[in-house]
């Protein structure tokens, strides 16, 4: 069964970095496209950033562009968001899902229930 484990969420300071893990398990994580999801008590769930399962390209919404990055490590069945300067706004519960592409459906899977992420001082 295709299933991801988020972690690596925490309290964190404005300006400071987080980064979140993605741990997939029973499939190998880049046969598909990893997004990273938010959402906000109130808010729509928002698209954060994706990684392909190609080529490894890249995207990232407007939001959070040149502040995160995400990144695969296959050896480790991994993928990663660094987040960094972070704003009050950028909190949230954060989930990753795998996505036949990036923008396009999610994969039905077991998917976690996300790690928290609060920036505040």
């Amino acid at each position: 069964q295709v299933q991801l484990v988020e972690s690596g969420g925490g309290l964190v300071q404005p300006g400071g970095s987080l980064r979140l893990s993605c741990a997939a398990s029973g499939f190998t994580l880049d046969y598909y496209a990893i997004g990273w999801f938010r959402q906000a008590p109130g808010k729509e769930r928002e698209g954060v950033s994706c990684i392909s399962s190609s080529d490894g390209s890249t995207y990232y919404a407007d939001s959070v562009k040149g502040r995160f990055t995400i990144s695969r490590d296959n050896a480790k069945n991994t993928v990663y968001l660094q987040m960094n300067s972070l704003k009050p706004e950028d909190t949230a519960v954060y989930y990753c899902v795998a996505q036949y592409y990036c923008s396009g459906p999610i994969v039905p899977g077991d998917w976690g229930q996300g790690t928290q992420v609060t920036v505040s001082s």
